[in-house]
């Protein structure tokens, strides 16, 4: 009986975990340490930004699952634990919930100014999921967010300091990027349940094409952007993004249900964050 319910504890643990987005939830919580570490932020500040970023990234993804459980059920998504019922609705909703709570004590515990722009960023994602995914306006969540995110790990910084403008611009180009990566395999399925976001309106191979300029145009920027020439490390990087975004694409275009596209936006991603972090982007106010 105790290995019966061991068993069971350690199963439900693992679907709140799949539910909660891993992939994309520590991708972005990685991101924002790195981005803190890289930029000499005390210890104390480092582990604030890293419990901030989290519990937001956890609230995103398990509300996500809550509230598309009904959609999830109804194209017999086996993958989301909510929608082929191996947890409840209100059991994830609960956690969103904890999570949210716990997102806004760790984001005002790094002052003002960064909590509000990272809870921006939080709110912006809950917006996605509750109702601009079925809009014209769903890739604004993804750039808001993504753009706003160095701004929000900078203010955390001992005297208040800000992203240059080209670390907001490149986090929301590669919003948008992600966007459409993470939407093209599901088109088919939110089609049939009522969702009409950008990407549904203008087909997956426009979606696919436009994903691919937009992260490939933010390391451009990465790269050039920064003051002085570019190092043969950040060139080496910049054709390292663009196979992975040629790599990613063509598997978009030949369809299907396949995540690697969005893996390899997530990779193009983390490229980008270890330029942002060998750079000065941060600018003293």
């Amino acid at each position: 009986m105790v290995d019966e319910l061991r068993r069971a504890g350690t199963g439900r643990a693992r679907d709140f975990a799949l539910a909660c987005h891993p992939g994309p939830t520590l991708a972005v919580t990685l991101f924002a340490v790195a981005m803190a570490v890289g930029a000499e932020a005390p210890a104390t500040t480092t582990a604030l930004v890293g419990a901030a970023i989290l519990t937001g990234q956890l609230s995103v993804g398990w509300s996500n699952d809550w509230i598309d459980a009904a959609r999830d059920a109804a194209v017999g998504r086996t993958d989301k634990p909510v929608g082929d019922g191996r947890l409840t609705a209100s059991s994830v909703r609960r956690a969103a919930l904890v999570a949210l709570a716990a997102c806004v004590a760790f984001s005002l515990a790094l002052g003002w100014r960064a909590g509000l722009v990272h809870l921006a960023t939080v709110a912006s994602a809950w917006s996605y999921n509750v109702r601009l995914k079925s809009t014209v306006w769903s890739w604004a969540p993804y750039a808001f967010s993504f753009g706003f995110l160095p701004m929000a790990v900078a203010l955390a910084l001992p005297g208040y300091p800000v992203a240059a403008w080209w670390a907001v611009l490149g986090g929301a180009l590669l919003g948008l990027g992600a966007h459409g990566a993470n939407v093209v395999p599901d088109l088919q399925d939110d089609r049939s349940t009522g969702v009409r976001g950008l990407p549904h309106r203008i087909g997956g191979t426009a979606t696919s094409i436009g994903s691919a300029l937009a992260l490939v145009a933010a390391t451009v920027l990465v790269v050039l952007a920064p003051p002085g020439v570019p190092s043969i490390g950040a060139a080496a990087a910049l054709v390292v993004a663009l196979g992975l975004t040629i790599l990613g694409t063509t598997i978009a275009l030949n369809g299907g249900r396949s995540r690697l596209p969005f893996s390899a936006a997530i990779a193009v991603a983390g490229v980008d964050v270890v330029l942002l972090v060998l750079s000065d982007w941060v600018v003293p106010r």
